[in-house]
């Protein structure tokens, strides 16, 4: 396997990994002020459908018209956003009048941005790849997506919430 693909291949499996580690993780922090409702985890799963449906769109649009100085821009402005959120205190406590609302308001705060970017990486690279090796779509790199996003849904309640703290989650 060449140097680019074994990168392209290591972008997209982190990348959806990450992705699908975030979901949960985040969803976890808003518990202690929400509780653990079935409307609370509902809600996150709309917004990170509703996040997902957007970085895709995102992606395409970017395919379309490309803007790298954009791209790297939203990169920066993701990852300040996440290192906000992992040293950042976490107070809801004003939010539970209006529990749908918070979730939202919180999870667009606190990781919408680094969401956004994430979302997109997986499809832009394998449109780029798809440009550079000039071949169809790369069905094996949206395969290698995909076993990502499983291995981080099941690593997260294997794994990190059994031996890591709300506060060393969001650090980690």
């Amino acid at each position: 396997m060449s140097r680019t693909r074994l990168l392209f291949a290591a972008a997209i499996f982190l990348a959806s990994f990450l992705l699908f580690l975030v979901e949960p993780m985040a969803a976890r922090q808003l518990l202690p002020f929400l509780g653990g409702s079935a409307a609370v985890w509902i809600t996150c799963l709309v917004f990170f459908q509703t996040a997902l449906l957007a970085a895709y769109a995102y992606a395409h649009w970017l395919s379309r018209h490309p803007r790298p100085k954009l791209h790297l821009l939203l990169l920066a402005s993701a990852l300040a956003l996440a290192v906000y959120w992992a040293f950042g205190a976490i107070d809801l406590s004003t939010g539970s009048s209006h529990p749908i609302a918070t979730i939202f308001f919180a999870l667009t705060l606190w990781i919408g941005l680094p969401f956004l970017a994430l979302g997109a990486t997986s499809p832009l690279l394998q449109v780029w790849w798809s440009q550079i090796e000039h071949t169809a779509i790369p069905y094996k790199l949206f395969a290698l997506s995909n076993l990502a996003s499983l291995a981080a849904l099941a690593a997260y309640p294997t794994l990190i919430e059994p031996n890591f703290t709300l506060h060393a989650q969001r650090i980690v």
